[in-house]
């Protein structure tokens, strides 16, 4: 019997810690922390990094990468537990509170990618949204005229606590049920419209990019 790959297993196990690490890391202490620190924090040395990744720009777009691969995580979850309208809405956003300090993206001032693998992560990830919020209608708990990228957004509002503000585990769970109880009920405050569409931010994103 071959004996088991334990180099590529240790490999991988290395990239893995390395972008948990850079992800606080520049939470922490913003996108310039230097990389001797972060390899450091992931408990290896910067040789394995620059192994990994080559460049700061490397690093910064597995790190985009990785996040849409764990909103799109729980949003897998989500579907497994049956949940829709405002459940679904509702557990994305907790979902994604408990994942703030890992979630590098365009929204929260991440450069954006516009491979063709980052808008299908960002596509998945609007259209199960949207199917969400059309079950929401359909049951009749989602009332106000709102889409996916109203959610994307409130989304990225939360997971960015407040720098010198109280708790936020607390404030954001505030936040979440003033804004599902905005969707139950189509208020006496209109909402601006048209909405925004996700093509309306991928453009935005073509145009930094």
């Amino acid at each position: 019997m071959a004996a088991p790959r334990r180099p590529r297993r240790d490999a991988e196990a290395n990239r893995r810690r390395l972008l948990a690490a850079a992800a606080s890391a520049m939470l922490r202490e913003g996108r310039n922390v230097p990389l001797a620190s972060i390899a450091a924090e992931a408990g290896v040395g910067v040789g394995t990094l620059y192994r990994s990744y080559p460049d700061r720009d490397a690093l910064l777009q597995a790190l985009e990468y990785r996040a849409y691969g764990l909103l799109n995580g729980i949003l897998d979850d989500i579907e497994d537990r049956g949940a829709r309208g405002l459940e679904a809405i509702e557990r994305f956003l907790t979902g994604t509170c408990a994942v703030a300090d890992q979630l590098f993206l365009p929204l929260h001032g991440a450069p954006p990618l516009v491979t063709p693998e980052a808008v299908a992560a960002r596509r998945s990830i609007n259209r199960r949204l949207e199917a969400f919020i059309e079950a929401g209608r359909s049951d009749g708990d989602i009332r106000a005229p709102v889409n996916a990228t109203d959610v994307i957004t409130f989304s990225a509002l939360i997971t960015q606590p407040l720098t010198h503000g109280p708790d936020w585990t607390h404030m954001a769970d505030r936040q979440i049920a003033v804004f599902l109880n905005g969707l139950a009920a189509d208020g006496p405050r209109r909402v601006p419209g048209p909405c925004v569409r996700a093509a309306d931010i991928e453009d935005a994103f073509r145009r930094r990019a």
